[in-house]
């Protein structure tokens, strides 16, 4: 049997129906959106976020806009073998960065 645990927090009623509203346009529920920030959360062993001193941060930055124009365009493409491949080299080549300041 799965366990869980009721998280209970008080929001702005306007932040939260703008919230709501974004997490139905990515097929999320709030409970499903709260489980991935928790999941990032654990992942990043701090906020999955830059903190207020980084607020002026573009999102997307440029070289993510940069790679999804790319992608677009067909350019700049891997292909791989497998899913079991691409995670292999994900592992021995990619270093995740902890971008909390916690």
């Amino acid at each position: 049997m799965i366990k869980t645990a009721t998280i209970k927090a008080q929001v702005e009623p306007g932040l939260k129906r703008e919230a709501e509203a974004i997490f139905k346009m990515l097929g999320l529920t709030t409970a499903e959106a709260i489980r991935l920030f928790y999941q990032k959360v654990k992942v990043f062993k701090g906020l999955p976020f830059k903190d207020d001193a980084d607020a002026d941060m573009d999102v997307p930055n440029e070289k993510t806009l940069r790679v999804m124009r790319d992608t677009d365009a067909g350019k700049n493409l891997t292909e791989w073998e497998s899913v079991d491949s691409y995670f292999t080299y994900i592992k021995e080549n990619v270093k995740v960065e902890n971008h909390s300041s916690v």
